[in-house]
């Protein structure tokens, strides 16, 4: 029978999601269900779903007990992903704009990478994403625009990355993203992929300055990608060895992030803005 859904449109750098309050966890959506709210000229629009559901709601097993919340993330085609850095800010937003939760202290929320603990910070929020894994073996990607292939990092913050060092702006500008890049190997999750441009300098002020595009698995080009973001500061900062600095500002489409490592651990800061509300009758 058809039902009808609350919902709020929010966004992180232009990265969008429709937010499902559901915290009982009686709502379950199948994958055509939220591609169809994601679609953007059959549904809402979005690069995503969020699901707010308390921890204790979960199936056994399914959700740490450190949380009190749990960001149920599903990509634009129905496929879970494990994390994504612009959604658990938005998620955060709305935990507090609907008085779920007080950010004058640090909260923890579950993802299916783990709990991660956000704070306030001057760009809005910022999530301790933890710690982060390089890849041993190169990858090599092939994408429309890019006369030849080009090797890739792999980086994985919780989710899998590829970054793809570019050689000019002009370079980044011609790339087609309307098709997946190929990925040699490719992963069997599948990775996010990421193209930057370092500036020049490439540290202004003992901040490293770089531009990026992405191409989000389950989704296609975004705005923007929190991880991915993560990722392709992680990677720049890898290739630039000893002396590259721990804070990188990192500018997408849709804005500017920042990144910072401190001992070991990643933590990305940006803004978070909820757009409507509305209702919504699915099938």
């Amino acid at each position: 029978m058809p039902h009808a859904v609350s919902f709020t449109k929010g966004h992180g750098t232009g990265n969008d999601f429709v937010i499902v309050e559901d915290p009982e966890g009686r709502l379950e959506l199948s994958d055509d269900q939220v591609a169809v709210l994601c679609d953007r000229r059959f549904g809402i629009g979005a690069d995503g779903i969020l699901r707010v559901v308390r921890s204790a709601s979960l199936p056994e097993g399914a959700a740490t007990s450190d949380a009190e919340w749990f960001m149920d993330y599903r990509n634009a085609d129905g496929s879970a992903a494990e994390m994504c850095g612009n959604g658990i800010r938005v998620f955060a937003r709305y935990l507090e704009d609907a008085g779920l939760a007080r950010f004058d202290h640090p909260v923890a929320i579950g993802t299916r990478a783990g709990t991660k603990t956000l704070t306030r910070s001057d760009l809005g929020y910022e999530v301790d994403l933890g710690g982060w894994a390089v890849e041993t073996e190169e990858t090599l990607v092939r994408a429309r625009g890019l006369d030849i292939p080009r090797p890739g990092l792999g980086i994985d913050v919780g989710n899998p990355h590829v970054v793809v060092a570019l050689q000019s702006e002009a370079e980044l500008e011609r790339l087609d993203l309307a098709t997946r890049p190929m990925l040699h190997p490719d992963p069997p999750a599948g990775a996010n992929i990421e193209f930057v441009v370092p500036a020049d300098p490439l540290v202004r002020n003992g901040v490293g300055m770089i531009r990026m595009r992405v191409f989000e698995r389950g989704v296609g080009e975004t705005l923007s990608c929190g991880t991915g973001v993560v990722a392709a500061a992680l990677a720049v900062r890898h290739w630039a060895g000893r002396g590259a600095p721990d804070h990188w500002s990192v500018q997408v489409p849709g804005g500017t992030l920042s990144v910072r490592m401190v001992e070991g651990r990643v933590l990305l800061s940006g803004p978070a803005a909820l757009v409507f509300t509305g209702e919504i009758t699915l099938a």
